[in-house]
Order: structure tokens, then sequence, then C-alpha cells
């Protein structure tokens, strides 16, 4: 994305409206203070197709392929798996380029501009969820990006592996948390250096491994009802695109408000989705033609698995492409978790925010990497349970995105006072119940504390049954919350729609006059 031009930005506090001195303005080495604040018009600069390239920096890892074993899991044949990795993986990524509509109309945060749906005190629900799952997710792909550095340092003969995790720790934090910290600028520059040297060594490393795939033993395979195709695409969701849509709008909001819609729409999946299933597509082919060794693997050791098929002197290119790769998701998403944590109500700046997201995260890290027995079960069935909940909240904004027609009024994002008002009970309850049905169709097997879901899932079989694993309360929840939010708050949006929007600018004329 082009970088914002440094003169007169505006920053919107939480108790009034100030100016950012231009001396103040955000570099690539200069720490950003912007928080939840509305881009100045004159700061917003780019095309749609800017978004490109962050999108594609931070989904462009390896780990994609060990989502292909995955998929595999559900016993899918080869044409099952393929066609699902592409609808899934694509219509999870289309639902963060439609959110990120609202980002070029309100020029805000995400977790602020859900401020309209959910009304300022309303919101403060939603933004806890948000950040939960977004720490959640930085402090997953850290601990990936340390036990892939920490294997692929054993299998080149260090044989210190403690220290080698402590190694692989202190250079994930250090990148990852400190582009976050800086900011926008930052972040713009890393992701570039992250998407051309990932891209390279990634070819470089599909190209090495090519010779394993095995065409006959592909074909063989068998293909698996419907329930299990349903459920590797319910996995897809929420592992990829719905992951992000918490977020889809906190980089859009730096383009003009002129920028066609289609385009962010279109090039925030397209960034999004095509290394996705690129990666994915390939991972079907290289696990689906090894033995079950390689599948259970990865189950284990997401990235150092990959190593086992790699020729010596490729372990360095590919500790880069691992580790960057991870990084580059990391550093979306350690910026956006403190964006989620401010939009709470946290009174703190936002470089302080990032930073304590990127401490919990370290925390976090160290904790699993170095005293838990085991992580990648409990961990997804964490992330599915928000999951249900971050779906729902997504049905809400999407329904909320399609009743509007004009940009948002940017003073009333910041006041309970304003037309959004304090509390919407219509976006709360249906955020509610469709987790609450969204809960009841999802079954974790693996993980006791969750015991509890699946209480709607008699009449399919009940937990044991074959549509328990279809976990199809992830689509439905996102269902109920569209539903419900336009049943409940057509006629508040319409309402809205009738007044004029200002900018925060021309808000900051009227309360000056």
């Amino acid at each position: 994305m082009s970088e914002p031009q440094s003169s007169g930005a505006l920053a919107v506090e939480m108790a009034g409206l100030d100016v950012i001195p231009e001396a103040d303005a955000p570099t690539a080495t200069r720490v950003e203070n912007v928080g939840l604040d509305v881009i100045a018009e004159s700061d917003r600069k780019g095309r749609p197709s800017d978004l490109f390239m962050p999108w594609f920096a931070a989904n462009i890892s390896v780990l994609g392929i060990s989502w292909g074993s995955w998929v595999l899991g559900f016993g899918l044949s080869l044409i099952q798996a393929v066609v699902v990795s592409v609808v899934g993986v694509s219509l999870s990524f289309l639902v963060c380029g439609l959110i990120a509509i609202a980002g070029k109309r309100g020029s805000a945060p995400t977790l602020v501009l859900s401020r309209a749906a959910f009304g300022f005190n309303g919101n403060r629900v939603s933004a806890a969820i948000s950040w939960i799952l977004t720490v959640g997710w930085e402090t997953f792909l850290a601990i990936m990006a340390v036990q892939a550095t920490a294997t692929v340092m054993g299998a080149m003969g260090f044989t210190n592996h403690v220290l080698a995790q402590v190694i692989a720790l202190i250079l994930v934090v250090v990148l990852a948390a400190g582009s976050g910290i800086l900011g926008f600028e930052a972040i713009m520059k890393v992701q570039t250096w992250i998407t051309w040297a990932t891209a390279l060594l990634t070819i470089v490393y599909l190209v090495l491994v090519a010779p394993t795939i095995d065409v006959a033993v592909l074909s063989a395979r068998e293909s698996a009802p419907a329930a299990a195709v349903l459920g590797a695409c319910c996995m897809l969701l929420v592992g990829f695109g719905f992951g992000w849509i918490n977020a889809a709008a906190d980089y859009s909001r730096y383009l003009p408000r002129a920028a066609s819609t289609r385009g962010v729409v279109g090039w925030t999946t397209l960034g999004a989705a095509l290394p996705t299933v690129i990666l994915v597509f390939f991972g079907i082919l290289l696990v689906g033609s090894a033995d079950e060794s390689l599948s259970e693997a990865i189950g284990s050791d997401p990235i150092g698995a990959l190593t086992t098929l790699l020729p010596t002197w490729f372990l360095v290119p590919f500790a880069l492409v691992a580790i960057l790769g991870l990084i580059g998701g990391i550093v979306m998403d350690i910026y956006s978790s403190g964006l989620s944590l401010l939009a709470t109500g946290v009174p703190v700046s936002r470089p302080v925010a990032t930073a304590i997201d990127g401490t919990i995260m370290t925390v976090g890290t160290i904790v699993v990497v170095f005293f838990a027995d085991s992580f990648l079960t409990p961990f997804t069935a964490f992330l599915t349970t928000l999951g249900v909940v971050i779906a729902a909240w997504g049905g809400v904004m999407l329904a909320d995105i399609a009743l509007r027609r004009k940009d948002y009024d940017e003073p009333s994002l910041f006041t309970p006072s304003g037309r959004y008002g304090s509390v919407n009970w219509g976006a709360v309850a249906s955020l509610l119940v469709g987790s609450l049905v969204g809960w009841g169709l999802v079954v974790n097997a693996n993980a006791s504390w969750l015991s509890w879901q699946g209480y709607l899932l008699g009449p399919l079989g009940g937990r044991d049954g074959d549509w328990a694993g279809a976990n199809i309360g992830i689509l439905l929840a996102m269902v109920v919350g569209f539903v419900g939010y336009w049943a409940t708050s057509v006629g508040r949006v319409r309402a809205q729609e009738k007044l004029e929007s200002r900018t925060y600018a021309q808000g900051a004329e009227s309360d000056e006059r």
C-alpha cells in the first residue's frame, strides 16, 4: 500500500479532537502513535491494488502446506480436497474483503467502525472478543516460528535444543513485536521484504520436494461423505479468513474514499487467497503421496516435519522461509490486536497497547515451548470456540455494511451520545444467539474442558454422529448474526442514513463554531 503522507494528520482521541503535528507523523523508523484515529483526508493515498502486498505477505507462510495435511485428515479424495480448499479459502477471505469496505467508508480501525453496528459501549464486548482471538493467533504463529527454527537448527547439528529455542524466541519477538510497535509505515516496509524473500524461497522448496509427489497414490484415494467435506471447509474458514475479519478494515482505511469498492474487495481477497490456495494445494499433493508418518509428524510439529523432505544444504533457506512467513502474519496480528485492545476502552497509547500484546504473546510462547507437553489440540479447540463467536460477529458486520450506502459519520464513532448510540441491543443479541447456536453445533472431542459443546447435535446423531465433526455451527453462527442484525436493526440504520455523514474534520469545525 502506498505510504501515507505526513501532512496534517488527524488524531481522534477518546476525549476530543486533536491534530498531530507534521513532525510527529509516522515514518518507517519512528513509532506510530496513531491508534483509534480517523485518518485525515490528506493522508489517504494509494490504490486498492496496494492492498495485495500486505495480505499476500501475511499468508505466504509454508504453514499453508501443513494445512493440506489437515484437509486430507478428513478422509477426502484428491478432487474433494482440492475443491474444498479452493472454495473454503476463497470464501473465508472474501468475507475479509467485504468487511474491508468499512475501512474505505470510515477511515478508522475495524474495531472502531463496528461501533456503528454495536453502539459505542456495546462494541466493547466485540472488541474484547477480537482482542482475545488476535492475541491467540499471534501467539500460535510465534510458537510455530520458534519450533520451526529450533527444529531446523537441530537438523543442522545444533545439539543444545533449549538454547536454539531461546535464540529463535528472541529473534521472533524482536522482529514481530518491534515492527508492530513502530506501526503502519514499518509494517508496509517489512511486509515488502518478507513477500519477495519468502516467495522466492518457497518456490525453491516446492521445486525440491516436487519429485516426491505420486499421482497414482493420490488418485487412489476414496471419496468421503458430505459431512467430512463440510468439516474440512469449516476448518479452513476458521483457520484462514475468519481469523482475519476482525482486522480486515485496518489497512483499507488508508485508501481514498473514492477508491473502487470492488477493487478493495477483490485485491484483499486475491492477495490473501492466492498464496494460501497454492500452498494448501501443494500440501495436499505432498502429504497425500507420502505414508502416514509424515501426516502424523505434521500434527506434532507442522513446520519442522516438512524439513524431512529437504536436502541438508537447503535447511538454512528453509528456516528463513518458515520464520519470515510466520512473522508476516504475526506483524499484522500484533498491530491489529493493539487496536482491538484500545477499542475495549483501555486508556493507553497504541504503542503501549501493542507492547502489552507482545508481552502476552512472549509469555504464552515461553509457557508452551518450554513447559507444555501438548499445544495443538487444546489451542485448535480454543480457536474453534472463539471462531464461532467471531463468525457471528462477522455476520453482524456484513449485514451492517450491506445495509449502509453512505460513509460513516466519523464524530459519532467516538461518543455514546452520537447517532450510533451507546448500545445496540439488536446487534448484541444477534452476537449472543449466533454464538449459542454455533457452540451447540460444534464439538472438540480432544478437549475435555469443552465437552459441554454440541448440545444441539441430537437430531443429527449426537456428539458421536457422522455430522459431529462437520462443525456446521461456524457457518450457522454467521448466518444467525447476519439475519438477526438485519431483522432487528434495519430501521435503525435507515434512520441513520437519512442524516448527512460528516468527516471528523467537519465535526471539529462544528464544535469550534
